[in-house]
């Protein structure tokens, strides 16, 4: 397994570090630094105890008794704070925060997570390889260990929508040559896995004949459809529904990436994880999908674990997963423990409940002290991202559905989230389609230049009464223009005012802009600060608010983004129609 900053396994091996190292721990030379004066995170037996911490190079040289050792280069006053290895993140997009990698780095290595296993699953879906080749350039030279994944998924349902590449097991097994590849990313297509789908059958065999990682997206999967699904190679989930469900998923054997992107369900899995005793050894945590306002405000992973021993986890456990468990995951055995010989990847915590980081070192470097970075990040150029929005203005004309007669029999897509199928009967008028009461508008165009950009419109039903429009190219997973609302003209201002942004978000109500977040880069991402970001995605959010009553915990902003997940059981609008991957039904329109 390999990461892009000055950090890989190898790095370990010099004989001359290590001589040096044996000679510090040995007591012959002095240490770098001496880490003092804290208490430290024990992650194999739980404990909690005093010991001073010898680095040499980017090694752990010496763990020993307080006050013993005093010769070093420079010494580390812990403060009585409490030392825990880095944070390690096994499974998330940096896309979905909406900033730059170095931006991203900016905001959580100053928090205490040192590790993140990236999935550009995103610019995947818009740029093909070049969006992964920029994933691992923009990775080099950051203070935050990158583990970069191979999207196993683009698109994420093949036949059933169109993005901007396609990955093939051909390309897959390229990807997967490249040294700085860890393995294959959240496989998502589970119904053709199930089926043994002769192409992700051949992408899984890519990753088997590898020996990397195969990553999972298990949603909704038990008894022998999950058993399908393992025995095809994938080794692990994220996509947890349930306290049952994550212990459904442990019994099974996966390893499970507890993400926090769900908060609602957070309290019902440490409730699981409590009733369990011991901490499973195959429980890691991740966040997924973290919006810019909450970055900005809570960070990343730590603030995962904060909200785990809030609802009740014991904060080692949830250290140990994050740390520890994480690291055997990922087949990094410098990673994730405090030791000798060990990669010195540390954080210095205040306390165990507000996990405020007081000094990260990374690579046995100080990186960042009291939330703030001692160097500043350089973030790669991405003119090569930009100019993504290959669509032509529209109009409140494209966004009716035409039909002939009075009155006609639509198909709606009931309930977000957990979709279904449904019918109603519906009015035309002047040869369209009136959308019948308490159904909202959904409306998918093809952005990416490789098919008609015309949008395909669908009818929801269970999301409310809209009084206006929400249009979006982040929109999961293809990316395509997304636009939501309650009437025409509202989506076709709202569509339009992101296709002259060169992708992003905008809200529309009585014909006017409400708020609009341009994401020029892959329509993904923005190259202003995470400051700068986060208060338009706030500004964003509070438009929204105005304009649609959400119902927590299934309809709200979120469910926005994931509407065009098509992949997922259920119906779901694309840019080819209304698709259900379980049954392989596409709707060109929803009049039946």
């Amino acid at each position: 397994m390999t990461s892009h900053i000055a950090g890989e396994p190898s790095d370990l091996h010099d004989e001359h570090l290590r001589t040096k190292a044996v000679a510090a721990a040995r007591g012959d030379a002095p240490f770098d630094r001496l880490i003092v004066n804290g208490v430290l995170i024990d992650m194999v037996t739980g404990e909690q105890r005093r010991a001073d911490i010898g680095l040499v190079g980017p090694l752990i040289a010496s763990v020993h008794a307080p006050g013993s050792r005093t010769d070093a280069m420079e010494l580390i006053d812990a403060g009585n704070g409490y030392i825990s290895p880095g944070l390690i993140d096994t499974h998330m997009h940096i896309e979905s925060s909406m900033v730059t990698p170095a931006a991203y780095a900016g905001a959580v290595v100053p928090r205490g997570v040192t590790t993140i296993v990236w999935d550009p699953h995103e610019f995947a879906n818009v740029h093909g390889v070049a969006g992964v080749r920029f994933a691992v350039d923009a990775a080099r030279g950051l203070p935050l260990r990158m583990v970069v994944l191979a999207p196993s998924c683009v698109p994420s349902a093949p036949g059933l929508e169109l993005n901007g590449a396609d990955f093939d097991a051909d390309v897959i097994t390229d990807l997967l040559s490249w040294p700085e590849i860890g393995g294959i990313a959240e496989v998502m297509t589970m119904q053709g896995v199930i089926d043994r789908e002769p192409r992700i059958s051949a992408i899984l065999q890519s990753g088997l004949d590898a020996g990397k990682l195969i990553c999972g997206h298990a949603r909704g999967l038990g008894e022998n459809r999950l058993a399908a699904f393992m025995a095809a190679g994938i080794t692990s989930d994220h996509e947890l529904t349930s306290g049952e469900d994550l212990l459904q998923k442990l019994r099974a054997g996966l390893s499970i990436e507890l993400r926090g992107s769900h908060d609602h369900l957070l309290p019902e899995f440490v409730a699981t994880l409590n009733r369990l005793g011991p901490l499973p050894q195959t429980i890691t945590l991740c966040t997924d999908d973290v919006f810019p306002d909450d970055l900005h405000e809570r960070g990343g992973l730590d603030d995962v674990v904060r909200r785990l021993v809030a609802y009740g986890l014991d904060p080692v456990k949830a250290l140990q997963a994050a740390t520890l468990n994480a690291a055997r995951r990922l087949g990094r055995e410098d990673l994730g423990l405090i030791a000798s010989g060990r990669r010195a990847d540390l954080v210095v915590f205040e306390d165990l409940r507000s996990l405020r980081a007081r000094h990260v070192i990374v690579n046995g470097k100080v990186v960042a002290a009291s939330g703030r970075l001692l160097d500043p990040l350089t973030a790669l150029e991405t003119a090569g991202l930009k100019q993504s929005m290959k669509i032509d203005p529209v109009t409140a004309d494209g966004f009716r559905v035409p039909a002939a007669g009075e009155r006609v029999r639509i198909a709606t897509i009931d309930k977000p989230r957990f979709t279904a199928w449904g019918e109603m009967e519906a009015q035309v008028r002047n040869g369209t389609v009136v959308p019948p009461d308490g159904t909202t508008l959904i409306a998918v165009a093809h952005r990416h230049g490789r098919a008609d950009p015309r949008p395909r419109v669908g009818f929801l039903l269970g999301w409310g009464q809209w009084r206006g429009a929400f249009a979006t190219t982040v929109s999961h997973d293809s990316h395509n223009l997304t636009v939501f609302g309650g009437n025409e003209e509202d989506m076709a201002v709202a569509a339009n005012a992101v296709i002259a942004a060169g992708g992003g978000m905008a809200v529309a109500r009585d014909g006017a802009i409400e708020a609009l977040l341009p994401l020029p880069v892959s329509g993904l991402v923005s190259e202003q600060s995470l400051d700068s970001v986060a208060k338009g995605f706030t500004e964003l959010r509070s438009a929204m608010d105005k304009i649609v009553d959400w119902q927590p915990p299934y309809l709200v902003f979120k469910a926005c983004f994931g509407a065009t997940l098509a992949c997922n059981a259920g119906p779901h609008q694309t840019d080819r129609g209304i698709a259900d991957v379980t049954t392989g039904r596409l709707l060109q329109t929803p009049v039946l």
